[in-house]
């Protein structure tokens, strides 16, 4: 099976595929307690940073979407990950968003969600997306409002309880 790279842009950001030169700038993000807080509760090992990172390309390959890795344009630094997940035990097809520290508070995972949220609801013609976000993640849930989700409902994910906050596409055309 061949599928093709999905590339995304937006003013200070690219979305694209992972590269296996992207292990050392990922494995410091997922290793990063402050940043794995909400994710799992921990940091990452560097095998399960391995494995995460070919989740995310794997992800690809069977669903047809993913995880994007987030490139700042003008450094040219991968900066974090921004993208689609629904595998088997999963909620629903869900956007998330995950940045390092350095560049938290730059709108950045709005930036790179809201182009996501864009291609979910016109290339993929999805009629909804969901967010798992840590009832304590005060940022997250700051993301997700602005990108025009609402809670929707709560679960429990990897073990932790998260409110499910969704969009569905004519909600997001409004805010278009």
């Amino acid at each position: 099976m061949e599928i093709n790279e999905v590339r995304l842009e937006t003013d200070r950001l690219l979305l694209r595929w992972f590269r296996e030169d992207d292990f050392p700038a990922l494995l410091a993000i997922s290793s990063d307690p402050e940043v794995m807080k909400f994710i799992g509760g921990k940091p990452l090992t560097e095998f399960e940073t391995w494995k995460s990172m070919a989740a995310y390309i794997g992800h690809w390959y069977f669903r047809g979407y993913g995880v994007w890795a987030v490139e700042e344009k003008s450094s040219g630094r991968l900066i974090g990950r921004i993208g689609f997940m629904n595998p088997p035990g999963w909620p629903d097809f869900e956007l998330g968003w995950t940045l390092e520290r350095a560049s938290w508070g730059k709108g950045y995972a709005t930036e790179g969600a809201r182009r996501a949220l864009a291609y979910a609801f016109t290339e993929m013609k999805r009629d909804y997306v969901i967010s798992c976000i840590a009832p304590e993640n005060v940022n997250s849930i700051r993301v997700a409002e602005r990108l025009g989700e609402q809670v929707h409902g709560e679960t429990e994910l990897l073990g932790h309880s998260v409110f499910i906050y969704r969009i569905n596409r004519d909600q997001w055309k409004e805010r278009r």
